[in-house]
């Protein structure tokens, strides 16, 4: 990263009637950052991003994007950014070269040029076997490998990727996240919002969104740092959930949280494990393992989003 803001966004607001989607959300993102932007359904985060690629005036607030001020000239910023929508953004009855071919010509590029930029990210994105092939027939995560070519043609050195995995299988995720930590070696700016909490562990700060407002913003060390201090166990075995409750009369117990089939509990550092087993299974509760973890970046969700603490508060 270099120091330099690729997008200062300053109180965006966003109502719709009655309703606020967004509200009073200011951040800088660094030139060749990869910016996380997390939250439930509902939170913000596409509104957000409406917003900051010019697709949807803030009701109050600016931000400045790729140096334009959304405000003022929206029609600049879209020009000067590339966008992966939530939503399939390719026409299915296209080939994958057609696709590319019709994009660069909405960002007014043509001939040569255009041949050449398309055998380039075609080659980079693992696609050139299937420059021919009809965009239906494609599995999602190449689907989404030729989208995100579509939205580099142009050469943008910021891109915004909203959900840009959602639905395909772990090896195609990990293949994309490759792209875009290569994408930010180079440089290029990466805004990505995501529902997966391990893809969030790949960049370089975090927000968090809850209600329209952001209410965390840092790097993933430092969110766990500030948010789920202490020791943490995880639990396994049957019954878990339905005995936790006694868990959080225990002097030392911070929270009590459901993860997978099993329970993370936060806890002083001087809290014993036998502790935990004990109440577990005096509860009724059959303990098969309890832990040492590492806090993770759902462990941090849940504590913004839905904290639970008895005893002393963290």
């Amino acid at each position: 990263m270099t120091g330099e803001a690729s997008i200062v966004a300053q109180g965006l607001v966003r109502r719709f009637g009655e309703f606020t989607a967004v509200d009073d959300v200011s951040f800088e993102v660094e030139r060749g950052e990869i910016f996380g932007y997390l939250g439930a359904n509902g939170a913000g985060k596409s509104t957000t991003i409406r917003m900051l690629i010019g697709l949807l005036a803030p009701t109050s607030g600016d931000a400045q994007v790729a140096g334009h001020s959304i405000r003022e000239h929206p029609e600049r910023v879209k020009a000067s950014i590339g966008y992966m929508s939530q939503r399939f953004s390719l026409y299915l009855d296209l080939s994958v070269q057609h696709n590319l071919e019709f994009f660069g010509g909405a960002y007014r590029l043509s001939g040569r040029a255009l041949g050449r930029r398309i055998d380039a990210l075609l080659e980079r994105t693992d696609l050139a076997e299937h420059r021919d092939t009809i965009t239906r027939d494609l599995p999602g995560g190449v689907r989404q490998r030729a989208a995100l070519a579509g939205a580099l043609l142009h050469g943008p050195r910021l891109v915004f990727l909203d959900e840009p995995t959602a639905g395909v299988d772990p090896l195609s995720r990990r293949r994309f996240w490759r792209l875009i930590r290569e994408l930010s070696s180079e440089g290029t700016t990466v805004f990505v919002t995501t529902h997966y909490m391990d893809e969030a562990e790949h960049c370089h700060r975090v927000g968090l969104m809850v209600a329209g407002r952001l209410v965390a913003l840092d790097t993933p060390a430092d969110l766990k740092r500030t948010h789920v201090p202490g020791a943490m166990y995880a639990v396994e075995g049957a019954g878990l959930l339905e005995a936790s409750e006694a868990l959080r009369s225990v002097p030392g117990v911070r929270t009590v949280q459901p993860f997978g089939a099993g329970l993370h509990v936060r806890v002083d550092p001087a809290l014993r494990a036998e502790t935990l087993t004990q109440t577990l299974e005096r509860a009724g509760a059959r303990v098969a393992s309890i832990a040492p973890a590492d806090p993770t970046l759902e462990d941090v969700f849940l504590e913004v989003v839905a904290p639970d603490t008895p005893g002393e508060a963290a």
